[in-house]
């Protein structure tokens, strides 16, 4: 028997991160400013580090999208592996050469790009795309607000999130 509803849990499990962080915050403040010596320094510490997770809390609240997708997503040991009920596959995260997000299918679909193989879709909101979130965050010079922008943003379209420096000669660049 639980004392909460689903809705209400499912919102606060969404919001899990910056509850946290909002808790570690408020522990903090108490310590800093009603303690002394070593415990102060330990809620100076607690402070910022509530402040950093609560931003990475909101950026990964804004990520989620609701796991009805088809399929399910797996990553393990750098490698992302897609099992779908009609495709799938599997690319190397340290191998990746571009991300796009392909907003025109239905639902959305993020498509990585290896050398060697064809792009592997997988939906926004295939079980298990939480841990996709990580990996994207990895890439060098990824701006996640960007992405975080582009996922919110509809209509038919397929924009290019990250590709990686070296994939494309400069004389070809268009920026």
């Amino acid at each position: 028997m639980s004392f909460i509803r689903p809705e209400a849990r499912a919102a606060l499990w969404q919001w899990r991160e910056v509850l946290a962080a909002g808790l570690m915050f408020l522990l903090g403040l108490k310590w800093a400013f009603s303690e002394a010596g070593f415990t102060a320094i330990t809620g100076w510490a607690f402070v910022a580090t509530g402040l950093v997770t609560a931003v990475i809390g909101a950026q990964r609240m804004r990520f989620r999208r609701g796991t009805s997708g088809p399929g399910v997503v797996q990553v393990d040991e750098g490698q992302i592996a897609y099992f779908g009920p009609l495709t799938g596959g599997a690319v190397a995260a340290s191998e990746l050469e571009r991300l796009a997000l392909d907003q025109s299918s239905k639902p959305p679909h993020w498509l990585l790009e290896q050398p060697g193989q064809p792009p592997l879709a997988i939906p926004v909101n295939a079980e298990g795309y939480e841990a996709l979130f990580d990996v994207f965050a990895a890439l060098p010079g990824l701006k996640t607000e960007r992405m975080l922008t582009e996922l919110r943003r509809r209509g038919p379209h397929q924009v290019v999130i990250w590709e990686r420096s070296s994939s494309r000669p400069e004389h070809q660049r268009l920026h």
